[in-house]
């Protein structure tokens, strides 16, 4: 008995040790090598520099953000930080503001001194200096700038210029390392990396016709009009915004395609201006609501909610209430893709749109037309994703439209009734008294008559499509009638 116990003792042991030698035998856990951006750094780092605007006075300085003027109500701040935030130095003085200086980044596109940078940059400066990492400095000249884009095209007199290579922004994709050379802080041509978060993203605002590169590569003020790189060393975008509630680093930055910004350069170049493509309709994502009401089996789409008169859509025959499913093949889910779409199409182009009318998918030949150049995206380019809502009991009260009811709204639409009251579900969809009703579904309403034969058959369950014209601009707004218990 004793024997035996030795005996199970001994495999006991034997078992523990052949265990541990498994666990010792076992592979590492294999580790995955960073990229070394080294190489990129030393080849192309010399063709980024450091872009400073002069101002004769501060009040007239531009801003490393779009929108955002500097005043001379900044706190004052020691002499090595002047150039660094950009701001105005020193006492301040009643009467004409003294000298300032703001600071960005660019790249050199040419070896003959053409240089690109962000609008921004240089917006309203007097005199504009580029200085590169071997302290070379070049008064530059601007050549052109277009504020939709936010592009500048600068030159200095100046030849065999080191420069950088032109990549593909659409070959990006989410996960990708990308490298932003620049000057942060003025802390010129400081390198960081990251990742490219999302492409395609839509800030809106006057610069939805641009698919922003979002990357989380931090980025501060100064990097403005610099580069960002791919492994390749090619450039596809131009550092241009970041979104902080305290104007620092948060992951969250913005660069222009390097694509749109080439062909802006090349135009600004070549005629001084930038040609944008525009089909003429206003439109706005499908919601859940607007999909059940077009019977879609899906919230996806561009919901066509105006239509310029004598536009490219009008002629083409396009109209309100279709539903934009692609162009030229591209799959539309959601408005906010079209606007670039449309803007960098040439023209004088014709798109195929594919639209969802009555239940029945058709495709449109559209000759796009031209973008008015007044340095603002216009109402009808393919408009600024609306909202609507939809759900509750539908509770509306409505009135014809008296000469002078429509002199108190400002309304110089034809037809449409007025709502005067809400409740229950048309409050909560976001209807409001002063609203005024151009279409039940796809039927024009044009009196209070015909408002009530066009919702007398509404069932419990159902969902209605109404056309709301609101301070001059057209929207849909699905309402869902509850179904009864």
């Amino acid at each position: 008995m004793l024997n035996r116990a030795r005996r199970m003792a001994a495999v006991f042991v034997l078992l523990c040790f052949s265990s541990a030698g498994v666990a010792l035998a076992a592979p590492p856990t294999p580790t995955v090598a960073l990229p070394d951006f080294t190489s990129i750094v030393k080849k192309y780092g010399p063709a980024v520099v450091n872009v400073v605007a002069h101002y004769n006075h501060a009040s007239e300085m531009g801003s490393d953000h779009p929108g955002e003027q500097p005043t001379q109500e900044q706190p004052q701040i020691p002499e090595i930080f002047r150039h660094f935030f950009g701001m105005p130095f020193g006492p301040q003085f009643e009467g004409p503001s003294p000298p300032a200086e703001s600071l960005g980044s660019g790249f050199v596109i040419s070896s003959d001194g053409y240089i690109l940078t962000n609008r921004h940059v240089v917006a309203n400066a007097d005199s504009v200096t580029v200085h590169f990492s071997d302290h070379r400095s070049y008064k530059a000249k601007i050549v052109g700038t277009d504020k939709v884009y936010d592009i500048a095209v600068l030159k200095i007199d100046a030849k065999n210029l080191p420069t950088v290579q032109i990549g593909n922004s659409n070959d990006l994709e989410p996960g990708q390392w990308v490298v932003a050379i620049g000057s942060p802080l003025g802390l010129d041509h400081s390198v960081s990396a990251g990742i490219v978060s999302y492409v395609g993203r839509s800030l809106g605002s006057d610069q939805d016709t641009v698919p922003f590169i979002q990357t989380d590569v931090p980025i501060n003020r100064g990097n403005s009009g610099g580069p960002l790189f791919n492994l390749a060393g090619q450039v596809v975008g131009i550092n241009s915004q970041i979104l902080s509630s305290t104007g620092g680093a948060m992951g969250l930055s913005f660069s222009i395609p390097i694509n749109i910004a080439m062909d802006a350069a090349h135009q600004l170049e070549t005629k001084g201006y930038v040609t944008r493509g525009m089909i003429g309709v206003s439109i706005q994502n499908v919601t859940e609501g607007i999909a059940k009401s077009k019977g879609l089996p899906e919230p996806q789409g561009a919901l066509i909610s105006e239509v310029q008169p004598d536009g490219p859509a009008a002629k083409a025959g396009l109209e309100v209430g279709d539903v934009i499913t692609s162009i030229d093949g591209r799959k539309i889910y959601e408005s906010s893709q079209i606007p670039p779409m449309i803007a960098m199409t040439k023209p004088g182009t014709e798109v195929t749109v594919g639209i969802l009318r009555d239940g029945k998918s058709r495709n449109i030949k559209v000759k796009v037309g031209e973008m008015p150049r007044n340095g603002l995206t216009p109402e009808y380019i393919a408009g600024a994703p609306a909202t609507s809502s939809g759900g509750g009991l539908l509770g509306l009260t409505v009135q014809d439209i008296t000469p002078a009811l429509r002199q108190q709204l400002g309304y110089n639409g034809k037809g449409g009734v007025v709502i005067t009251d809400v409740e229950g579900a048309a409050a909560q969809a976001g209807l409001s008294p002063g609203d005024v009703i151009l279409r039940v579904g796809n039927k024009p309403v044009n009196s209070i008559a015909e408002f009530r034969r066009d919702t007398a058959n509404v069932k419990p369950g159902s969902t209605v499509l109404l056309l709301v014209s609101r301070q001059g601009t057209n929207t849909f707004v699905a309402i869902s009638v509850p179904s009864t218990k």
